[in-house]
């Protein structure tokens, strides 16, 4: 079991910065492909980003490519999503999620293929 629990989320302007984190605790965090997914009002659960199990490899949303960038600390079992020049449309509760694939190296995008998930936080931009 990995317990995820995410702190934080807030409210910002749009064009500012805002950081989230997600802790966990349970199984070897550093074993673990780490997530963030995200959920607006009346719409489905969407991919944002997601991080290797070392930190070597980052994908993410073409919506938020070039503005947010995932990391990790696997010394503190925290993933963190840094989040800049903010949209309104970037509004939504933030998920973070862990994932056990076959590999190191291999980030996935799915929300089917993570096993383990955060309470979430909401993140709201405003206008």
């Amino acid at each position: 079991q990995v317990q995820l629990v995410e702190p934080g989320g807030g409210l910002v302007q749009a064009g500012g910065s805002l950081r989230i984190s997600c802790a966990a605790s349970g199984r070897t965090f550093s074993r673990y492909a780490m997530g963030w997914f995200r959920q607006a009002p009346g719409k489905e659960r969407e991919f944002v980003a997601a991080i290797s199990w070392s930190g070597i490899n980052t994908y993410y949303a073409d919506s938020v490519k070039g503005r947010f960038i995932i990391s990790r600390d696997n010394a503190k079992n925290t993933v963190y999503l840094q989040m800049n020049s903010l949209k309104p449309e970037d509004t939504a509760v933030y998920y973070c999620a862990a994932d056990s694939p076959p590999e190191n190296t291999i980030v996935r995008i799915t929300t089917s293929e993570y096993d383990y998930w955060g309470q979430g936080t909401q993140v709201t931009v405003s206008s």
